[in-house]
């Protein structure tokens, strides 16, 4: 095995978007880093179940439509 080829493994702390904090071990940043969420499953709708809704951005989705419209009929 290859010697020092793994990363740091350390301690970092981790606030999320409601300003609760944890500590925990990562190969992010470096020792006694503070990282800032701006989505976590408290605030991310995949979690919380908000609105599902689906954007239509650049007409992929109605292109996806048309191009698959009678697939499986």
């Amino acid at each position: 095995m290859k010697a020092d080829i793994h990363p740091d493994y350390h301690k970092i702390k981790v606030v999320m978007t409601d300003g609760t904090e944890y500590t925990t071990y990562s190969t992010w940043g470096s020792e006694g880093d503070t990282m800032n969420l701006d989505i976590d499953p408290s605030s991310h709708p995949a979690w919380t179940g908000g609105n599902q809704s689906m954007l239509d951005r650049g007409g992929r989705v109605s292109k996806f439509k048309k191009r698959f419209d009678g697939l499986g009929l």
